[in-house]
């Protein structure tokens, strides 16, 4: 486990107390933010089989798949820059002026991918403009979700940090599933040729009414309550370097840094292998290879399923680890890849039947993931680097090992003809998950390091009464 006696801590006298109605209004904000963001984030991959691939990559042939998800995973070449640049300007200037700044940059660049011509209309421009919307995409997403993770974490009381950081996620899966539904409905609506020609722009327009939600939100908010006590304790860390941040992860924060990496890898590779290959391989890579897949409304109508399922216990889920600690939620997710990411995707060419028990099988092992996580990272760095070390951290992970797995998944497979690709990363992802939850320091129930002790209104006892039942506010001892 990470050994954090050696660690100095500051002793905090008396706990913190934030308002119930507050910490509900920062949760929801952040999670609400979320959903504009991941649902302008996850639509390109739902559309990418069935349209984007003809639209931008017409000549690519066998290839124009890879080519289409491998524009989708240029967007995590971007995701540790905008890590870096957020998430020191969270650190120094605050959580909720950054995450205003990523909800407006992720809106605007996804109403441009749906406005840029096709490539029949502008040629080898089109599929260049797209990398470059991509590129934005990633760069605003490198900032939102470990920043919108460190708000609820710091907002939350203690003894419900588990509950409220799963409606995060919560978000996070709303704005997938929001995604994947509109993608069906234009889908399986409009005719091919007005799909092709413009309907495919539609779910890239609703983007701005989404984001202009949570912008609103969000700037109605105020900061953490660990960031004020940071910034009236040591007002002068706001001005410390990004260097300076970089030695303290490296010396004190090292064996930390690395379990968060295999965390990350574990969940994302997970969350990116069901929601952004697994439409892919229903619904182009399998009846390449003759075998049963599904048509793109029903790949997308069991995605949604699926989603809606993982909404339904997400926050249950994430209740139960403040009750029994996290790591065996998380060991619980991680086993249940290593022992059955083969069988599920072996299921998935077993048709409907198969596909629905597979889809379920990746979906309840995320979740595991997903529930936990953001209550999790948070705890294992301290105020003044949190932000700016989850988003560096949490983002190179992705890039170099969950976003580009799509790609690299439909390349091997497309080059080797084994179909059991999507498999073998799965079962390496709970490998992953394994080793880092055992050397995990389970933080259930315990303050943030680097902050006072927190609770809520809700938590609080009720003041004393008289023997007329009037509340006392300084009763006799």
């Amino acid at each position: 486990m990470i050994d954090r006696s050696k660690r100095p801590r500051r002793a905090f006298r008396r706990p913190a107390v934030e308002e119930e109605r507050t910490v509900r209004r920062a949760v929801a904000a952040a999670a609400i933010g979320n959903v504009a963001e991941w649902y302008d984030f996850g639509i390109y991959s739902y559309l990418a089989a069935v349209v984007l691939g003809r639209a931008f990559f017409p000549d690519g042939g066998q290839w124009a798949t890879a080519y289409t998800l491998g524009a989708f995973a240029a967007a995590f070449l971007m995701r540790p820059l905008g890590g870096f640049v957020f998430g020191r300007l969270g650190d120094k200037i605050g959580r909720t002026k950054v995450l205003s700044a990523t909800v407006v940059l992720m809106a605007v660049s996804t109403v441009l991918l749906g406005l840029i011509p096709s490539y029949g209309a502008i040629g080898v421009a089109a599929p260049l403009l797209v990398l470059f919307v991509r590129m934005l995409q990633g760069f605003s997403a490198g900032g939102e979700y470990t920043g919108a993770l460190t708000l609820i974490a710091e907002y939350s009381p203690d003894r419900r940090r588990g509950f409220f950081g799963s409606w995060l996620e919560f978000g996070t899966l709303t704005g997938y599933t929001f995604g994947a539904g509109v993608c069906w409905t234009v889908i399986a609506v409009l005719p091919e040729q007005d799909l092709l020609s413009w309907g495919w722009r539609v779910p890239f327009m609703l983007a701005l009414p989404l984001g202009i939600t949570g912008i609103y939100l969000r700037l109605r908010l105020e900061d953490t309550p660990a960031f004020r006590q940071l910034m009236e304790r040591s007002p002068a860390l706001a001005t410390m370097s990004s260097r300076r941040a970089l030695q303290i992860v490296v010396t004190r924060y090292r064996a930390a840094a690395l379990v968060a990496v295999g965390i990350v890898v574990a969940w994302n590779v997970t969350n990116y292998v069901l929601t952004n290959y697994v439409p892919t391989y229903l619904t182009g890579t399998l009846p390449r290879y003759g075998l049963g897949g599904s048509s793109p409304e029903v790949a997308t109508a069991l995605q949604v399923v699926v989603m809606v399922l993982m909404l339904c216990v997400i926050v249950s889920v994430g209740r139960l680890s403040d009750r029994v600690g996290r790591k065996p939620v998380l060991m619980t997710g991680s086993v249940g890849l290593v022992l059955l990411g083969l069988p599920a995707v072996w299921l998935l060419r077993g048709g409907l039947v198969g596909q629905v028990a597979g889809l379920l099988i990746i979906g309840l092992a995320l979740v595991c993931f997903a529930a936990v996580s953001p209550s999790t990272l948070p705890a294992l760095f301290p105020t003044m680097i949190r932000y700016s070390s989850l988003a560096v951290l949490f983002n190179l992970a992705v890039s170099l090992f969950a976003g580009t797995a799509p790609t690299i998944i439909e390349a091997l497979a497309t080059a080797t003809g084994n179909l059991d690709w999507p498999g073998y990363f799965l079962v390496g992802a709970g490998i992953v998950g394994v080793v880092s939850t055992r050397f995990l320091s389970e933080q259930a129930g315990r303050p943030l390091d680097g902050a006072a002790p927190l609770t809520s209104s809700s938590e609080l006892p009720p003041p004393p009464l008289s023997a007329d039942g009037v509340p006392l506010e300084n009763p006799r001892q």
